[in-house]
């Protein structure tokens, strides 16, 4: 799948977000090296301190399907800017994904940044071992 069609993918998801607190939706799809696609939401809590992120819960869904290699992540949120994943989707993504894993981060205008994992996260957790 190209690009933009992973952006309207993540767009389309976005509308199944569980966001009845912030009215908030960000969704991302990721892309693994087989070409497979997992999606994912945020997931709102009362207390928010169990919220989900949508970056987290597509990776969560992969990683639960036995998915180790992965090749794009795409994150849109309906931001005025390209959306920044959170301190702990960066530290997640650090854990699974390799470093130059190439992010595109998407704004409601659908302009976009490309990043890569390490750009977003330089000096992660797993690099101190």
């Amino acid at each position: 799948m190209a690009t933009t069609e992973l952006i309207e993918l993540a767009i389309e998801t976005s509308k199944k977000a569980y966001v009845p607190y912030s009215h908030f939706p960000v969704a991302a799809v990721l892309v693994t090296k087989d070409g497979s696609t997992y999606t994912g939401v945020n997931i709102e809590n009362a207390s928010y301190s169990l919220t989900n992120c949508g970056e987290r819960t597509a990776i969560f869904k992969a990683v639960s399907e036995g998915q180790r290699e992965f090749s794009e992540l795409i994150v849109y949120g309906q931001t005025e800017k390209p959306i920044s994943p959170c301190g702990a989707c960066r530290q997640v993504m650090a854990e699974f994904f390799e470093h130059d894993l190439k992010v595109t981060l998407v704004a409601k205008d659908r302009s976009t940044v490309e990043m890569t994992v390490g750009e977003l996260l330089p000096y992660s957790f797993t690099d101190l071992n």
